[in-house]
């Protein structure tokens, strides 16, 4: 073979091999496990947006800082603005998803919506913490959707019951005042059903994009009187519905809000008048002193490597929101190595991990998490994994648990999941798995 012949021998090998170099994991090439991050630093969201993605970010960090990765394995993280828009989520996972990531955390239920169909066809397992669709929670049609920790029919149905310990809601009147989106208006179906169970009248109330104008919305509230007021907003809306409050004189006793609803961004605006405010946890308030917050101190603000403006904001609600939605996609992550081995794993590995993760309150200890999350365990049936939650309220300065833990009612939940989640699959033509033959 000549010099030459042998030159473009080698030119046309080096074209395969890159070839087949990016069609393969990139981020296993690089021998890190790459984690997109979608968040919302700017816009009408960015109160919120910004605590959730520094805890998140923060996470992410403190395990390579501190750990070295996961089993060895180092994780790589980019950040995609998306201004809680669904176009511009879709873009941002579209981009992304050329790095191989394992999984995804969107942080908005709109765009969950926009991905459930893609991440199936991507093998990429979709992390809705908190949030997204609530018939997500059936493994059996839904394989790549894991709403881990509660979705909003578990929501809804723990602040229903946590109203009716006060006295019978026969005849009463819960009103809803919810973002016109798919994030809003994901209770409405599981509490038109209480209003059926209870006899209570259900008022729907919209607000629309960003949620600034709401004088009108707060009219009906002070017209109709309802006895609980129950606020599924976002962003800057949740500051405004509280403010009309108060402006109508609608007792903030009375209101609840979400997870979403219920953090430092939503009640500081009102200052001392915010006072009495309640909404349902996410299993954690704005606890500052267990094992992980101290670690983030150490191995990151101490270091100048923190992604918050401040070390102060460690500990906030939606901090810790953003910390424990990470915490939970580590863990995948980790399961997945346990059976596949100590090594860059791939999404269809992590989704098995995901749906195999059985933390214990030791496990949730081990991690210096304390009791900021309750103790979980999905599987091909469950990927909600638990549903328990306490009320915390607004004193003014700070938030305090008000209540005992509830437990949402499964027995009552299921039916609906299931139904849901059947009528979902024979839109979409999915055959739904037999969990008794997944391992």
């Amino acid at each position: 073979m000549t010099h030459t012949l042998k030159k473009q021998c080698a030119v046309v090998a080096l074209a395969v091999a890159a070839a087949f170099g990016a069609a393969q994991d990139v981020a296993a090439q690089s021998g890190e496990i790459f984690m997109p991050v979608l968040v919302y630093r700017t816009g009408a969201y960015a109160p919120n947006g910004i605590p959730w993605a520094d805890g998140y970010v923060d996470y992410i960090k403190l395990v390579n800082e501190r750990d070295g990765g996961v089993n060895g394995i180092k994780l790589s993280f980019e950040e995609c603005e998306t201004g809680y828009a669904t176009d511009r989520g879709v873009e941002c996972y579209e981009r992304l998803k050329s790095k191989k990531p394992v999984l995804v955390n969107p942080l908005s239920t709109g765009i969950t919506y926009a991905l459930t169909e893609k991440v199936a066809a991507d093998k990429i397992a979709l992390f809705t913490t908190g949030y997204g669709r609530a018939d997500s929670a059936d493994g059996s049609v839904f394989a790549w959707n894991f709403p881990l920790l509660g979705t909003y029919w578990s929501a809804a149905d723990m602040l229903v019951q946590h109203v009716a310990k006060k006295g019978s809601l026969k005849g009463k009147k819960i009103a809803l005042v919810y973002h016109d989106s798919p994030y809003g208006k994901e209770p409405i179906r599981l509490l038109e059903e209480h209003a059926k169970k209870h006899g209570f009248e259900f008022i729907k109330l919209p607000v629309t994009h960003p949620g600034v104008e709401q004088k009108a919305t707060w009219l009906q509230v002070r017209q109709q009187r309802p006895d609980y007021v129950f606020l599924w907003g976002w962003g800057v809306m949740n500051s405004t519905s509280i403010k009309e409050a108060i402006a109508v004189s609608y007792p903030r006793l009375q209101m609840y809000g979400v997870w979403w609803s219920s953090a430092e961004p939503d009640v500081l605006p009102a200052e001392a008048a915010g006072k009495g405010y309640n909404g349902i946890a996410l299993g954690h308030s704005d606890e500052r002193d267990f094992p992980i917050h101290k670690d983030m101190v150490k191995f990151l603000y101490e270091k100048g490597k923190g992604t918050a403006k401040s070390k102060d904001e460690v500990g906030s609600v939606l901090y810790n929101r953003g910390m424990i939605s990470a915490m939970l996609s580590v863990e995948a992550i980790k399961k997945a190595q346990e059976k596949h081995g100590k090594r860059v794993v791939t999404g269809e590995e992590v989704r098995w991990g995901a749906e195999n993760l059985n933390i214990d309150a030791a496990k949730v200890k081990a991690l210096g998490f304390g009791d900021m999350v309750q103790p979980l365990k999905t599987s091909c049936r469950d990927h909600e994994g638990v549903r328990r939650g306490r009320i915390h309220t607004w004193d003014g300065k700070d938030w305090s648990y008000t209540s005992d833990w509830i437990e949402a009612d499964d027995k009552f939940l299921r039916p609906l999941v299931e139904a849901s989640a059947k009528a979902y699959a024979a839109e979409k033509k999915i055959t739904p798995r037999d969990c008794s033959k997944e391992k």
